[in-house]
């Protein structure tokens, strides 16, 4: 795990006395503290979240420690600086331990939703390809031999396309809304979706979706698709005086 920078700037002896101060406060997970390499600042290492974790947040006895809570500068200046230099480490310590947790915890609510999302992703795929197929057929000679047929077939495969899509926008709405709950995760979908174990998620569609609110997936993508279609088919119909 990568470790996660503090700019708080404290000296050797204020840092011994702080930590002092600070270590019931500490998480269990934390690894490993260290001066940044440029000279200023602090880094934490973080054990690896699971991301069923509780989310981490300063613990609340924190703030009533009476060698933590805030002293005015006035009443004793090095207590209040060495204080606020304190709520400085313990926030910014936990405000990294909740960004690490938060992208676990992304990436363990995604295994539970994706389920056999890369089987029906594959299926549209089939059904895509073979629809596009049937399309292109009715530009060739041979179609006009069989037109009805020909246009059967298509219709045939827009159907099964348009099953296919959604089949997979079923997985698609519940991918959409833990995309959308974790939009704060410093991971982006693709990279999430590969942190889960499915490198493929990059080329799905997965459209919008919150709440159990879904928009923009591929059953809309499909429809749009057949209508271009079926309005081609039927601007050919009527220029080759098959229909009026």
């Amino acid at each position: 795990m990568s470790f996660h920078e503090n700019k708080t700037t404290i000296s050797a002896d204020e840092n011994r006395v702080i930590f002092e101060r600070l270590t019931p406060y500490l998480p269990s997970y934390l690894r490993k503290v260290e001066n940044h390499p440029c000279g200023y600042g602090l880094r934490f290492e973080f054990a690896p979240f699971t991301g069923r974790e509780e989310e981490p947040s300063v613990p609340g006895a924190f703030y009533d420690d009476p060698q933590l809570a805030y002293v005015r500068e006035s009443e004793n200046a090095d207590e209040h600086r060495l204080r606020r230099a304190a709520r400085t480490i313990i926030s910014n310590l936990y405000d990294d331990a909740r960004k690490a947790w938060r992208d676990a915890a992304y990436v363990a609510a995604l295994r539970k939703v994706v389920l056999d999302a890369p089987e029906r992703w594959q299926k549209y795929e089939r059904e895509t390809a073979a629809l596009e197929s049937a399309y292109a057929h009715l530009r060739t000679p041979e179609a006009a031999q069989e037109w009805p047929a020909a246009v059967s077939r298509l219709v045939d495969a827009q159907d099964r396309t348009r099953t296919a899509a959604d089949e997979f926008d079923r997985r698609a709405a519940g991918i959409a809304d833990i995309h959308q709950k974790f939009l704060y995760s410093d991971l982006n979908h693709d990279q999430a979706l590969s942190e889960a174990g499915y490198p493929g998620g990059k080329d799905w569609h997965v459209g919008d979706g919150c709440g159990g609110y879904f928009r923009d997936g591929l059953v809309e993508q499909v429809d749009r698709r057949i209508k271009e279609q079926n309005d081609h088919l039927t601007r050919v119909g009527r220029l080759a005086g098959l229909h009026t």
